[in-house]
């Protein structure tokens, strides 16, 4: 009966983590869609498939570019910890959690992702190690700041 849609947790659960499975989706296309408005590629298929003709061309789209780093990164860092959420969420149902914390978990997990990307698209790491101590001492339920 745990997980069943009847269970409320694990209604939850598929609610939230379903949220942060198709966040996580949509940084792909994001990343693909900063790769060509910059022009800057991983490849030189790519470059050449997008207009490089030249060599020049493509060794000046091989150049790492900030944004689409910063994108790639942040999908990297949500595929990292979405994942195993999401597993260990799995888990976290089956010992019958009270209702209330469980869903408060998932939700604090969901909003810290999506303001995890958009502080870490803005560059700015003051922002983003909030937005982790945040997650962390919620969803892990053990303060992490100093003097605890």
């Amino acid at each position: 009966m745990a997980y069943s849609l009847d269970n409320e947790v694990f209604r939850g659960l598929a609610l939230y983590g379903g949220m942060t499975i198709v966040k996580l989706a949509a940084m792909a296309p994001l990343t693909a869609f900063f790769r060509r408005t910059t022009k800057a590629f991983a490849n030189a298929e790519d470059t050449r498939f997008f207009g490089a003709k030249t060599a020049e061309k493509t060794k000046m789209a091989l150049i790492p570019n900030d944004d689409v780093e910063r994108v790639r990164r942040a999908h990297l860092n949500d595929l990292e910890n979405i994942i195993p959420f999401i597993l260990i969420g799995l888990l976290y149902v089956g010992t019958n959690p009270p209702v209330g914390t469980a869903i408060l978990h998932f939700k604090v997990f969901f909003f810290s992702r999506l303001l995890h990307t958009l502080v870490y698209d803005q560059a700015t790491s003051k922002g983003t190690l909030l937005a982790d101590w945040v997650r962390n001492d919620a969803v892990h339920g053990v303060p992490t700041h100093p003097g605890c």
